[in-house]
């Protein structure tokens, strides 16, 4: 049976804070050397893709300098006969937040039409592209790109988008459709290979693409374990997008009974994409729960949604974790020495960490989604108040089935104490009384296995023993 040790923990609430950022701008022309045709031209054999780039700088301005640290990515299809420009909204929205996004320029004519297919190869091309800039010396991006990325689009780029959705990108994390079309190929027909986490948008009064006959079936089609719908009351095909004459002509023929402003369904859009991409591309555990709140309190929206994602949900002590989460959970533990990786799988730690030194110590949980970052100072008995200094006796099973808790000196107020299982259940809950010394806890009903004993008093100062009943 392992002695304890006293710490203190201090859990670092994370705050959702959008960083605000200055826009640069770059084009880059790529190229795919199996195909042919394009936008563009300098990017090498084969099919020519330029992309005009808007990325996190410290100083607005062409090809000036990324803004530091690694930023996710975002690469956006535009929709059918209309070219970048038309998405300044989004540019200007989501990059002073910290994120690259990228839009290639090709199937942007009207005559001959777009290829679908094309285009989508497209999008999945430069997403892979921008990501290996991020290991290119001398490139704007080197070091710069977070192995994180979305793609997005609207009308035709929203259906190929999920052309491009059942791509093997390691990097690729989700996709998002803003009145996704009908492709050809179909969308609704690939939607069925699509598996990442998947986000639709729709504008219940758009006529260009009928919800019941594009976004519905699209959604509905998608083999996503976490995928939703949002549907606008009152939301139009075009008002994604800042005002662009080939769009709104066309929504002017078709759409009727539209009753928001373009500002009021951009406001809605962006008020839940916004901690959609902040959980998925920032990893930002908080922001799923924001998300779904969102969804709950956001006006004129209805929405669907299916997600078999547990949050992490972190309440932890170095000798073990409840994660809250599912499956197995990548943990770190750093120190000023160095880094002790390990895994906790379904709850369960397979190494114990119950005898690290004294200092300060931070710990990193991580599932495929998130990761949550608290800080830890483990402290020895000289640094606790003196009611918190405990002499802890255990009699295992099958002798006397007590655990005795003796304190230094009489305790000065109320502590509890609690007696968690292997998975972080609490078993017991009792108290030592102000001006108590000791408390006999009785383990008669409690099974052989291991348990962790938690102290803590009205400050949220704690003590955490590892103990074994056999």
């Amino acid at each position: 049976m392992k002695s304890g040790i006293l710490f203190l923990v201090f859990l670092a609430l994370f705050v959702v804070s959008f960083g605000q950022h200055q826009i640069g701008h770059t084009t880059i022309t790529f190229n795919d050397p199996a195909r042919t045709g394009g936008f563009g031209s300098g990017g090498g054999p084969g099919r020519q893709i330029q992309t005009e780039i808007y990325y996190p700088a410290s100083v607005a301005g062409e090809d000036v300098e990324l803004a530091s640290l690694s930023h996710p990515l975002i690469v956006f299809g535009h929709g059918f006969a209309m070219t970048w420009e038309a998405y300044q909204n989004i540019w200007e929205e989501y990059v002073p937040m910290g994120y690259i996004i990228a839009f290639p320029r090709t199937e942007s004519g009207l005559f001959p039409g777009p290829s679908h297919s094309d285009f989508a190869l497209d999008l999945a091309l430069v997403e892979l592209k921008i990501q290996a800039l991020n290991l290119t010396v001398g490139s704007i991006f080197y070091d710069g790109v977070k192995p994180n990325s979305a793609i997005m689009g609207h009308s035709m780029g929203g259906g190929a988008t999920i052309l491009a959705g059942d791509n093997t990108s390691a990097t690729l994390k989700t996709i998002i459709g803003l009145a996704p079309a009908e492709t050809s190929p179909s969308a609704i027909a690939d939607a069925a290979n699509v598996t990442i986490p998947a986000l639709i948008f729709s504008g219940v009064q758009d006529g260009v693409t009928p919800p019941i006959d594009h976004h519905i079936p699209i959604y509905n089609a998608l083999a996503s374990d976490c995928k939703t719908l949002v549907s606008i009351t009152g939301g139009a095909h075009c008002y994604f997008a800042n005002t662009n004459f080939n769009c709104d002509f066309g929504e002017s023929t078709s759409s009727t009974g539209i009753s928001i402003s373009r500002a009021e369904q951009q406001q809605t859009t962006y008020s839940l994409l916004t901690p959609w991409l902040e959980f998925y591309l920032k990893e930002n555990c908080d922001a799923f729960d924001a998300f779904e709140d969102s969804l709950a309190s956001v006006s004129g929206i209805t929405s669907q949604g299916i997600c078999s994602y547990v949050p992490l949900n972190v309440s932890a002590t170095l000798t073990h974790i409840n994660t809250g989460g599912d499956g197995a959970i990548d943990v770190t533990i750093t120190d000023g020495a160095g880094t002790i990786n390990f895994v906790w799988s379904n709850f369960n730690p397979t190494e114990d960490q119950s005898n690290l030194n004294e200092g300060n110590y931070t710990i990193v949980v991580s599932d495929d989604y998130c990761t949550v970052t608290n800080n830890y100072l483990i402290l020895g008995p000289a640094a606790l108040a003196e009611e918190q200094k405990l002499q802890v006796v255990v009699y295992p099973n099958p002798g006397q089935s007590t655990i005795n808790i003796n304190l230094s000196e009489a305790a000065t107020e109320v502590i509890s104490i609690e007696l968690h299982d292997a998975v972080g259940r609490i078993i017991l809950s009792e108290s030592i009384q102000k001006g108590a010394q000791t408390h006999e806890m009785n383990l008669t009903d409690c099974s052989t296995g291991i348990y962790f004993l938690v102290l803590k008093n009205k400050s949220g100062e704690s003590q955490t023993l590892k103990i074994q009943i056999q």
